[in-house]
Parts: C-alpha cells; sequence; structure tokens
C-alpha cells in the first residue's frame, strides 16, 4: 500500500471540513492570474467571511468523494485552467456579482482564448501609414489616411469569444489601446443545495432586469388607474382622474361652479366673436361695427372674474336696453 503524506491527509481533511460546512461551494479558474491579484482577492472575500482554496486536482477527488453532501462531485465537470475552490455562504448569484465588480481589464497576451468578442472601433489612429495597413487588413480591419494618420472606417470584429489570440493581433491591440482581458476570480458553477449554476445562468444585467422592473411597475400602475382600482399608489392620481373628467363634463354642461365659470365665459365669448365676424355688416350693432373682433383678440385679452361678477354683467345689459325702451315710447306717444 502507497504511503500518503500527512500533509496531503491534512490538505484532504480540511476541504473535507470545508464542504461539510459551507451550504455554497463554487469552483474557480485561476489561470493567468497573477499572485497579487489572487492575494488582494483572497483578502476581500476572507473579509466576507467567504474562504477561497487551492490544492492539487487529485486531493480535491478524494474530498469529493468523502463529503457529506450528494453529488457534490460533479463539481469536477467544470474544473477549467487551474481549478480552485471557493466556500462561502453567500448567495450564488450575489457571490458572482461580487466577483465580476471585482475584475479589471488587461491587455491581451500570445496565446489566451478571447473571454467575449474583440471589437475594434471606427475611429482615428495614431498610425502613420505603411505595413501596419496590411496587418490590419489581415483581421478585417478597413483602414484610410486622414491628416496624415489612419483612420479605421467601420468597428470590425477582429475575434470572437474562444478564439486564440495569436501574437500579431495581440500586438495590434495594445498598440490600439484595446484591453479586452479580465483580471479577476472566474467563476465557471456553483452548488447549492445538489443544484449546479453555470456562469451564464448566474450573469444577470443588473440594468435590463431593473428597465423590466421599471416598465411592470408603470404597466401596472396604469392597468390600475384605468380600472379604477385604489391603492396606496393610485389613489392621488384616481383623485386627479375624477378631478378633471368632473370638470370636463360640468364644462361640457355649461354647469356654472367657481372652477368653471371663467372657462364657460371665454367659451362664450369666443362663440360670440366668432358669431359676429359671420354676420352682415348692417347687422352689427353700433358697439360691433367699431371693429370686428377675433379669435386672438379673445386670447390676447381673456375674460375674468368670478360667479359675483356676474350680475354685473345684467346691470350692463340692462342699461343698453333703456334707449331702446325710450325710443318705443315716443313712437306710440
Amino acid at each position: 500500500m502507497a504511503h500518503v503524506a500527512e500533509s496531503k491527509k491534512k490538505v484532504v481533511q480540511e476541504f473535507i471540513g470545508l464542504m461539510d460546512k459551507y451550504p455554497v461551494i463554487g469552483v474557480i479558474n485561476m489561470a493567468n492570474l497573477p499572485t497579487k491579484t489572487v492575494q488582494g482577492m483572497r483578502s476581500k472575500l476572507r473579509d466576507k467571511g467567504t474562504v477561497l482554496k487551492m490544492t492539487k486536482k487529485r486531493l480535491m477527488k478524494i474530498a469529493f468523494s468523502k463529503a457529506k453532501k450528494e453529488n457534490l462531485g460533479k463539481l469536477q465537470d467544470y474544473f477549467k485552467g487551474m481549478p480552485a475552490l471557493i466556500f462561502t455562504e453567500e448567495n450564488p448569484f450575489k457571490l458572482y456579482a461580487q466577483l465580476e465588480r471585482n475584475k479589471s481589464s488587461a491587455p491581451a497576451k500570445a496565446g489566451q482564448e478571447a473571454p467575449k468578442n474583440i471589437t475594434v472601433k471606427a475611429g482615428p489612429t495614431s498610425f502613420s501609414p505603411g505595413p501596419i495597413i496590411g496587418q490590419l487588413g489581415k483581421y478585417g480591419i478597413k483602414s484610410g489616411v486622414e491628416a496624415g494618420k489612419l483612420a479605421i472606417k467601420e468597428d470590425a470584429v477582429v475575434a470572437k469569444a474562444g478564439d486564440v489570440i495569436d501574437t500579431e493581433l495581440a500586438g495590434i491591440l495594445i498598440r490600439l489601446g484595446i484591453e479586452p482581458m479580465e483580471i479577476g476570480l472566474d467563476l465557471t458553477a456553483v452548488y447549492e443545495n445538489g443544484e449546479f449554476f453555470t456562469s451564464d445562468v448566474l450573469h444577470i444585467d443588473e440594468a435590463e432586469y431593473s428597465n423590466k422592473f421599471m416598465s411592470a411597475y408603470s404597466n401596472s400602475f396604469n392597468l390600475a388607474v384605468y380600472v379604477a382600482y385604489p391603492n396606496d399608489e393610485t389613489i392621488s392620481a384616481l383623485i386627479s382622474k375624477v378631478a378633471n373628467d368632473s370638470k370636463s363634463l360640468a364644462l361640457e354642461c355649461n354647469f356654472l361652479t367657481s372652477d368653471t365659470i371663467i372657462d364657460i365665459l371665454q367659451k362664450a365669448h369666443s362663440q360670440m366673436i366668432s358669431l359676429s365676424n359671420n354676420l352682415p355688416e348692417d347687422a352689427l350693432s353700433d358697439d360691433l361695427k367699431q371693429g370686428k373682433a377675433t379669435a386672438s383678440d379673445v386670447q390676447e385679452q381673456p375674460v375674468t372674474g368670478t360667479v359675483e361678477e356676474s350680475p354685473k354683467v345684467e346691470e350692463k345689459k340692462e342699461e343698453k336696453k333703456e334707449p331702446e325702451a325710450a325710443g318705443l315710447g315716443s313712437l306710440f306717444g
């Protein structure tokens, strides 16, 4: 029987203890990560009660086989690059978001895989015309000379997600100032309560979901107001709607109130002006002959007043009738 070093036994026991203790266990790909970055991330995670551990795959496999959690060993299917395990009580989605926020950009190196589509944007460059034109064309980048410098004519995808970046492309990207790589802990999968969540499931576009919630709220609010469903959110809008509808109905029926009197008088005045403008000249009174009013006159000089002022209007009408009555009396006298 082969002898197993005590140090390896301790490592296995430590991993088994962590697997049994923490409800959430994730697989991290630590390939191409600088030591300084790993140390900084480990410190941040430790402050939040999360443990990051790395050892040989063979020792992790032994720990998986002896852990109490059901099907935990399937996490090995998600090992990539240089795998490490992360142990936490944090929600898997929050854990993924936290790790993504702590990533930083970095230049691409030859032999690395593109984490996503790499696009060179259209615009000016600092390149002088020369062999660089052919190098750009090799990757489908259309360029031309503007003000003595090369300018990229249109956006071009120079590498798709998963493509291996060669030396020449890496050099071009560096000269263009494009840093497509991300430095940070790459969470590939998480185990929780017998279920596995891969990175594509854990990735949530927070802005997109926020917009969806706002849209759902707006649609629900509009529906509730439309069907006159009262609650804390809609009551103010419903009261305003009732007030506006009531005023509109009162105006349509010429029902005088303190809220409608001004609008009704303005409407009557406007109708009177419109009617007078369509009458023949000999049918107009002396007051109207002095100058036909127009709709614009009504807008420039709006009628103002209150319910209490309405008797004054009648008094003026009576004053105008007195001369007419005297004239009739003289005819019959």
